[in-house]
């Protein structure tokens, strides 16, 4: 025989409402960092290697070159006859300037080379970019 009254008996009640703005603000701030992280980059399928490592310099400029051969010097489109006299430009400065190289995989190595002579004449360090290797 059942003697308790059910009407007395308490409820269980989660209220998730507070909990969804919270996860909904997150997910946001993450959403806009991410894409504010690295605003010059110019989107690449990188070669990989298996001992990159990350170095910073004190002022870098990011050269790229895309797939179809287009050079991009800081997301500007700049033709290759033309880079020499624009890294110049970033010379006068005075400060000591590291060129960050990043290659498409599949640039032929002769475009790679022709960015590396010229900061070779211009005696500026030059860094190729590369994804670290999944094993």
């Amino acid at each position: 025989m059942n003697l308790r009254n059910k009407r007395n008996k308490p409820s269980a009640e989660v209220h998730t409402a507070a909990l969804n703005d919270i996860m909904f603000f997150l997910m946001l701030f993450f959403l806009l960092a991410s894409a504010v992280a690295n605003p010059q980059v110019v989107k690449l399928l990188l070669p990989r290697s298996s001992a990159g490592e990350q170095s910073v310099a004190k002022k870098t400029m990011t050269i790229s070159i895309t797939s179809d051969l287009i050079y991009h010097v800081d997301k500007q489109a700049v033709p290759l006859e033309s880079l020499e006299g624009y890294i110049q430009n970033n010379l006068a400065t005075g400060e000591e300037l590291t060129i960050m190289l990043y290659a498409d995989s599949t640039v032929p190595i002769q475009n790679v080379i022709s960015v590396m002579d010229v900061a070779n004449r211009l005696r500026v360090k030059l860094v190729l970019a590369t994804e670290p290797k999944n094993d």
